[in-house]
C-alpha cells in the first residue's frame, strides 16, 4: 500500500516538474518571438523611412549658355567664368518653360519657380561650364538637384490635398513640375550626394562623408590606444600581478568601469583633455581618446577570460622546455587566446562606434560642413550626425536620419559578423 502511494507521489512530482519545464520552454520561445517581432518592427520602420533617401530627384532643363552672359570678350579667363551670372541663365530657362503655362507677374513667377531647384543650382551650372568650356554659346540639357521639398513631393510625402497655405509646394510649382514630368524632364537617380558630401543646412545637399571619416579617425585612435594597453593590462593582471588588496581593488574598479554610463567618460574627457590639456575641441583625436577610455575595460575583461581559458598544461609544457615565463605567455598562451581577444576587441570597438553621449560632451556636435583631413581637424561622428539630423524639423532630414541609421547598422553588423567569424574560425576547444 505504502509502495503504491510513494509511486503515485513520485509520479505526480515528476509530472509537475515536466509541466514546469514545458512552461519554461514556452516562456523562452515566447520571449524569443517577442524579441524577433520587435527587431523586425524596428528594421521595417527604419528601412521604410530611410530607403527613399538613397534616391534623389533631378530636374533637367535646357539652358542656353549665352556667351554674352558668361564670357562677353571670349577670353576664357577662369576668373571671368567664375563671376558670370549663371542664375540669369537658369531664370531665362525657367521663364521659357513657363511662358505658355502661366499668366503671372514675371518677377514673382520666376521667384516661385526658383524654389524647385537646390540653392546651389547656379554653382552646378558654373562648374559644368568651367569643366566644359566648349559648351559656351550652345544650348545644353543640364541636370539640377531638386530642392528638398520638391524631392519629397515626387516621393509622395507631401499631401497636396490640404490648402496651399499649409503646404510647402505651391499650386504654380505643382503645375510646372507636372508639365516637366510629362515632358520626361524629371528623373530619379541614386543619391551620390549622401555618400560624397558632408553636413549641410540644405537637406538635399547633406551627406555622411564627414561623419564617417570622423568616426573612422576616432575609432582608429581608440583602437591604437585601447588594444595594446588593454591586452597588456590583462596579461599583467592575469599572469604577473600578485593577488593582494591592491590588485583586488583594481579588478573591482575595472569591472565597475565597464558599467559606468558613457556620458561620464565624456565628462572626464571634457575636464582632462579639453580643460586641462587644452586639446582641440571637436577633434577626432580627443574623441578617440575618450572612446579608448570607455573601451579599455571592455577589452581587459574578455582578454583576461581568454587567457584564463587556455589550459595551464600549455604554459607548464613551455616552461618545462626551458621557456621563460614571458616567453610562455607571448609565444604560446597569447596566440591561443588571441581569437577570443580579437572578438572582444571588435565588439568593444563596435560599441564605441555607436556611442553618442561622450562625443557630445567634447564638442563633436558642432555643425561641420567640411570633411576632416587630419585627426586634429574639427569633425563629427556618424551617431552624432544622426542625433543632429533627428533634431531637425524638416521632412527631408527625417529620411536622411533613417538612412544614416541604416549606414551605421551596416558598419555595426559588419564588425559583429567579423567577430563571430573569428570566434568560429579560430576558437580552440579544450
Amino acid at each position: 500500500m505504502s509502495s503504491t502511494i510513494n509511486q503515485d507521489i513520485a509520479s505526480s512530482i515528476s509530472s509537475a516538474r515536466i509541466n514546469k519545464e514545458k512552461r519554461f520552454q514556452i516562456y523562452g520561445v515566447a520571449a524569443l518571438l517577442f524579441a524577433m517581432i520587435m527587431l523586425v518592427t524596428l528594421f521595417i520602420t527604419i528601412f521604410s523611412k530611410g530607403l527613399s533617401a538613397f534616391i534623389q530627384t533631378k530636374v533637367n532643363l535646357d539652358i542656353e549658355l549665352t556667351q554674352e552672359v558668361i564670357d562677353p570678350e571670349g577670353s576664357r579667363d577662369l576668373n571671368v567664368l567664375k563671376q558670370a551670372n549663371y542664375q540669369k541663365l537658369i531664370d531665362d530657362s525657367l521663364k521659357l518653360y513657363a511662358l505658355n503655362l502661366f499668366d503671372k507677374d514675371e518677377k514673382e513667377l520666376i521667384k516661385n519657380l526658383r524654389m524647385i531647384l537646390s540653392p546651389i543650382a547656379y554653382l552646378e551650372l558654373r562648374n559644368l561650364v568651367i569643366d566644359n568650356q566648349d559648351f559656351i554659346g550652345k544650348t545644353k540639357k543640364v541636370s539640377f538637384i531638386a530642392s528638398d521639398d520638391i524631392d519629397q513631393y515626387f516621393k509622395g510625402k507631401i499631401d497636396m490635398s490640404i490648402p496651399e497655405d499649409d503646404r510647402k509646394i505651391t499650386d504654380i510649382q505643382e503645375k510646372f513640375l507636372d508639365d516637366l514630368q510629362s515632358k520626361g524632364q524629371i528623373n530619379k537617380v541614386f543619391n551620390k550626394t549622401l555618400f560624397t558630401k558632408s553636413d549641410s543646412r540644405e537637406a538635399e545637399l547633406s551627406g555622411v562623408l564627414g561623419a564617417v571619416i570622423g568616426s573612422f579617425y576616432s575609432l582608429l585612435i581608440a583602437g591604437l590606444l585601447s588594444i595594446p594597453i588593454g591586452i597588456g593590462a590583462a596579461i599583467y593582471l592575469q599572469e604577473f600581478a600578485k593577488k593582494n588588496r591592491i590588485t583586488n581593488f583594481i579588478e573591482i574598479n575595472i569591472n565597475n568601469l565597464a558599467a559606468v554610463p558613457s556620458i561620464v567618460f565624456g565628462l572626464l574627457g571634457l575636464a582632462i583633455f579639453l580643460n586641462m590639456f587644452l586639446m582641440p575641441r571637436s577633434a577626432p583625436l580627443v574623441g578617440g581618446m575618450v572612446l579608448a577610455l570607455m573601451t579599455l575595460p571592455k577589452i581587459i575583461i574578455p582578454a583576461r577570460a581568454a587567457i584564463l581559458a587556455v589550459p595551464e598544461s600549455i604554459k607548464q609544457g613551455a616552461l618545462a622546455l626551458g621557456a621563460s615565463h614571458m616567453q610562455s605567455i607571448m609565444h604560446h598562451v597569447l596566440p591561443l587566446a588571441m581569437p577570443a581577444i580579437l572578438t572582444g576587441i571588435i565588439i568593444g570597438l563596435a560599441q564605441a562606434l555607436g556611442e553618442t553621449a561622450p562625443l557630445l560632451m567634447i564638442g563633436m556636435i558642432a555643425f561641420i560642413p567640411d570633411t576632416p583631413l587630419y585627426i586634429t581637424d574639427p569633425a563629427t561622428a556618424l551617431p552624432v550626425q544622426i542625433f543632429m539630423w533627428a533634431d531637425n524639423p524638416e521632412r527631408a532630414f527625417v529620411e536622411r536620419t533613417s538612412a544614416a541609421i541604416i549606414i551605421l547598422l551596416f558598419f555595426l553588423i559588419a564588425m559583429n559578423s567579423i567577430a563571430i567569424y573569428l570566434r568560429q574560425k579560430f576558437e580552440r576547444k579544450w
